[in-house]
């Protein structure tokens, strides 16, 4: 009997560290620092884009906000469907729309927030499907005005 809770316990332990060795492995939002954090006067937003202009009001809106990410990026998000979001980050430094370059939907139940980010990194961890496709977490980071892939992990379907 000892002999096999033995076993059952060196398996939970290997377990448990191949589990943490698989998380030592992912992005984590300090990585990617977002540099100095704004606190002056934002600049007017500038609407560039058909997408721009087609949601004015809500990125207008947005950009009334104080930096949440990246340290002078306003990133906001708003519903497009059911359990849609489609989300964009406004630079309050000089009133830049960077769009996410995909719809975020179809998260699980038990996720919080479909998408992660702090206000002092430059990394965004999205949980669900990109533009209805797929499904896993995916890590960008805000790079020279453009959202880059670093890492997609994606979800095994059984």
């Amino acid at each position: 009997m000892r002999k096999f809770l033995w076993i059952g316990f060196i398996s939970a332990i290997c377990c448990l560290n191949a589990a943490r060795a698989v998380d030592a492995n992912m992005p984590r939002l300090e990585d990617f620092p977002g540099g100095g954090t704004f606190s002056g006067k934002a600049a007017k937003v500038r609407l560039v884009s058909v997408d721009d202009k087609e949601y004015a009001t809500r990125i207008r809106e947005a950009s009334h906000q104080k930096p949440n990410f990246a340290g002078h990026y306003v990133l906001a998000s708003w519903g497009c469907g059911a359990s849609c979001l489609s989300s964009v980050a406004i630079d309050a430094k000089t009133g830049h729309v960077t769009w996410v370059p995909f719809t975020v939907c179809c998260w699980d139940v038990n996720v919080q927030e479909p998408i992660e980010f702090r206000r002092n990194s430059r990394l965004i961890v999205v949980h669900g499907s990109r533009n209805e496709s797929g499904s896993g977490t995916y890590y960008y980071a805000l790079d020279k005005g453009q959202f880059k892939l670093i890492k997609a992990v994606e979800k095994v379907t059984k």
